[in-house]
């Protein structure tokens, strides 16, 4: 191209501070197609040519695999950022695994220390942190929400359903808004963020709000919509943020999708990115307790409401009671809100 530096492979080596090798190398799996001289048949790199491959180092140095790398470049849908996305949240939960770990073998090595049974706790610290492991990835999206992301604002108005999860939706986000209060400047971090809903209500209070959730599709939905809502993938098990880091967690119309025995680890999650003095503000589909549930799915059942007891039966709705168990145990003063038979709130503060 005219006015455009041209350099072989061994200049553009040595500008890209890399070798040759590297270069070929990224040749032969597709990722870069240098131009050839005609007569002497060496590869001719381009100043395009190199911005790819300066792109390509800094993608795998963060440890982002080949495969991958391709598709960002090669893919006109899914941009650098999107699976910058990706990559962090995979990386925390490494790091996450990791402090899991160390915790195990600080643990393990207390145990050593006693005379009594320590086989049998060394094997039920490393079974601890297997299971773990695998709950972090054993999630699986029945529902999903990419699919749902484009039209998902229109259908949580709906209504003439004989059963409505969103009933009273509207009122329970600003009832958690005006509940739970930050000061500008601080952060707020909505799990499970959506369409933005929630988050976006906190952006008036001058709070910078990040975005969490599994779902690239509704990340997406989300930026367009609020672009002042920093947007990162992640789940309830595995927060893409560092311990301690933010003030405030608002979580609605979430929780609900993660198994009854990995609520209580979501809330331990939770914790570990809270301040000291933070706040967490969960609106969700839940019951009072266990009994309560039981007298729910009775009555509709005998009210010949198929459809309210297939909705129940297909998620996790919590028990309120455990959740609210929990927060008191860890310190936390709670208060509860029932919008509904199967929409409450719960507000928990250090």
């Amino acid at each position: 191209m005219k006015g455009e530096r041209q350099m072989h492979i061994k200049e553009a080596a040595e500008q890209l501070n890399t070798t040759p090798r590297a270069i070929r190398f990224y040749e032969e799996k597709g990722l870069i197609s240098p131009e050839k001289d005609d007569e002497s048949d060496y590869r001719i790199f381009t100043d395009n040519d190199l911005l790819r491959l300066s792109t390509i180092l800094a993608l795998r140095e963060i440890g982002i695999a080949i495969d991958t790398i391709k598709a960002i470049l090669d893919n006109p849908d899914m941009s650098i950022t999107d699976y910058l996305n990706v990559q962090r949240s995979a990386l925390f939960e490494k790091w996450i695994e990791m402090k899991d770990m160390i915790q195990t073998i600080d643990d393990m090595i207390t145990k050593t220390d006693e005379n009594n049974d320590v086989s049998a706790k060394i094997f039920a610290l490393s079974r601890h942190l297997k299971n773990m492991k695998s709950l972090r990835k054993s999630w699986e999206d029945k529902w999903n929400f990419d699919k749902q992301a484009a039209g998902y604002d229109q259908n949580i108005k709906m209504a003439g359903y004989r059963f409505n999860v969103h009933q009273d939706y509207d009122k329970a986000l600003s009832k958690a808004a005006e509940t739970t209060q930050l000061n500008p400047g601080e952060v707020c971090m909505d799990i499970g963020v959506g369409t933005g809903n929630l988050g976006a209500k906190f952006l008036n209070q001058g709070a910078r709000v990040i975005g969490v959730d599994q779902s690239g599709e509704m990340l997406k939905v989300c930026h367009e919509k609020y672009p002042a809502i920093e947007t990162r993938k992640g789940h309830f098990l595995a927060l893409p943020l560092l311990d301690k880091e933010v003030d405030t967690i608002v979580s609605s119309y979430a929780l609900h999708h993660i198994p009854d025995n990995e609520k209580l680890l979501a809330l331990e999650e939770m914790s570990r990115v809270l301040k000291g003095e933070g706040q967490i503000c969960l609106v969700d589909l839940m019951f009072r307790n266990d009994t309560h549930r039981g007298d729910m799915i009775r009555q509709f059942g005998e009210d010949g409401n198929s459809e309210a007891v297939d909705a129940i039966e297909d998620e996790f709705y919590a028990d309120r009671s455990r959740l609210t168990e929990w927060f008191t145990a860890n310190g936390f003063h709670v208060k509860t809100h029932a919008f509904n038979d199967i929409l409450s709130m719960i507000y928990a503060k250090r």
